[in-house]
């Protein structure tokens, strides 16, 4: 039965939601971490925060289901992942209404994004019957040489909240068909649609009937549980999406302990509109790209460089899509727009556009806007015409506001693209094969997204997500990010009658 959200609050339809899909509101009912939605700013539950203790405990539980899990068959293995996926079908419409509910997001990327998880689980299911390893050619007669992957232990899952349940999904699917346990440490700006998700993967566990306890779990608390995940000897990867201030901490901590790190940081994503370029699919990329969740996914676009040449083309439209774009409530509108997160980001938004003022900028949008919930930060989305490259430009704010510069010389706008700490996603416009290959070229972008003709945003989960630079080089979901949640082994089989030693050596013995 549905809620009606004309009558009910954001809390009590959350706690619906949580009802049906099985989170005792035990869970989120008494505790020290108190969950909010960004939409109203009203509380949505209060939270216990384990102790340090609890959290070392919980881990090893999962190293032990590990060395169960470790022994079954991978497409065994993917069934569990299969079932999730029908899980997450079935709970769709009620994990996407709680997404938006303590994210933000309009109701379309609410459902978006539990669809992400379902096709990384339809991806996974697949894979478990490819985890493939080489048979390599041997310089020594009668011995074959090979390459073997194996499961590689605990795989500690940190994730933000602006993707609060896909980027857990993207990591646990390939982990579990690759033979891991997982142990999650949600933002704490997040916590209730990890509830629900784990509980979801439960109700999948339940009908497998046969996978070790603890397999999966929930780390609750704060920076200090997250240490513990990411300093704990059993835990031999974390993949950790967040700030690159985030990344400079973990990333020194698990190479002081020689454990590995898939990090998913900052993306200070840009954009070329080339003279050529189709400006109606140009003007309906950059609007989603730079406006989409409200400036807070990390592929959003903030930075967009425009030919000289269709400046006064393209940029007055963009300035009319800002200026109609609508704001407001997305349980109770069709607006686009949603809220940002709460107060710091609101209050570094306005930072950035001061600074933006004093080198010279010209600022359209960007104020705070009322829909009726004095508690929420609405804003309109910020387009700042900027005379060069410079100041908060280089500089990633996680929110609404979108850099416009013009160019001439195709050579030096890839340079200034290129000229940013971050290089995550990055697309050009164009019908020029030449511009449109260089971008893609080893020359060109240094982002590990690069697009021709379709904006930054909105990757989908085939191909291998995640960037260079500040990005921090991991790379998650699809194409072969596998082999990240395995461990290599190079595997020579003698079957001769001698011992013939590689590159020659001769070493006899009587």
């Amino acid at each position: 039965m549905n809620v009606s959200v004309k009558t009910v609050s954001v809390t009590e339809e959350a706690a619906a939601i949580l009802d049906r899909l099985g989170v005792a509101r035990s869970r989120y009912s008494e505790g020290d971490i108190v969950a909010f939605s960004p939409i109203t700013g009203q509380q949505t539950g209060k939270l216990k925060a384990m102790s340090s203790a609890e959290a070392t405990e919980v881990i090893e539980q999962a190293h032990e289901a590990f060395l169960t899990w470790r022994l079954v068959p991978a497409p065994k293995r993917g069934e569990l992942v299969r079932l999730l996926g029908e899980e997450l079908r079935a709970a769709k419409t009620d994990l996407g209404r709680l997404v938006s509910i303590e994210a933000g997001k309009i109701p379309s990327e609410g459902l978006g994004e539990v669809q992400e998880m379902i096709d990384i689980c339809d991806f996974a299911v697949g894979l478990s019957r490819q985890l493939y390893g080489l048979t390599i050619a041997t310089e020594r007669p009668g011995h074959r040489m090979m390459e073997t992957w194996h499961p590689l232990g605990v795989i500690g899952i940190i994730s933000a909240f602006n993707f609060p349940v896909a980027v857990w999904a993207w990591n646990a699917a390939l982990a579990l068909v690759c033979g891991n346990s997982i142990v999650w440490k949600p933002s704490e700006k997040s916590l209730l649609t990890a509830l629900a998700s784990q509980a979801i993967l439960e109700r999948a566990l339940k009908r497998y009937g046969e996978a070790p306890e603890g397999l999966s779990q929930v780390l609750i608390g704060n920076r200090a549980i997250g240490e513990v995940l990411v300093d704990h000897p059993k835990v031999p990867l974390v993949s950790a999406t967040g700030s690159t201030r985030m990344g400079r901490d973990v990333g020194p901590r698990l190479a002081k302990r020689f454990a590995r790190a898939i990090l998913e940081l900052g993306g200070n994503n840009g954009g070329i509109v080339c003279p050529s370029a189709d400006l109606d699919m140009a003007l309906r990329a950059i609007a989603f790209g730079a406006m989409g969740t409200a400036g807070q996914r990390c592929t959003t676009l903030r930075r967009l460089f425009v030919h000289e040449s269709i400046y006064d083309q393209l940029v007055p439209r963009l300035k009319k899509a800002y200026e109609s774009v609508s704001v407001g409530d997305p349980l109770q509108s069709t607006a686009l727009v949603g809220p940002l997160i709460d107060k710091i980001a609101f209050e570094n938004m306005q930072k950035a556009l001061v600074e933006a003022k004093e080198h010279g900028g010209t600022v359209l949008g960007g104020q705070r806007v009322d829909v009726g919930h004095d508690l929420a930060f609405y804003v309109k989305p910020a387009l700042v015409e900027m005379p060069k490259h410079e100041g908060p430009v280089l500089e990633e704010t996680f929110a609404p506001i979108l850099y416009v510069m013009r160019y001439s010389d195709f050579d030096a706008v890839i340079a200034d693209h290129n000229a940013v700490g971050a290089g995550l996603s990055s697309s050009i416009f164009t019908l020029d094969m030449r511009e449109a290959e260089r971008f893609v070229a080893a020359d060109g972008s240094d982002c590990g997204i690069a697009n021709v003709n379709i904006g930054t945003s909105g990757a989908e989960i085939g191909g291998a997500f995640g960037g260079e630079k500040e990005t921090g080089g991991g790379r998650e979901s699809g194409s072969d990010a596998w082999r990240a949640y395995m461990r290599r082994t190079t595997n020579t089989i003698n079957y001769s009658k001698s011992l013939p030693l590689a590159q020659g050596v001769s070493f006899d013995i009587e």
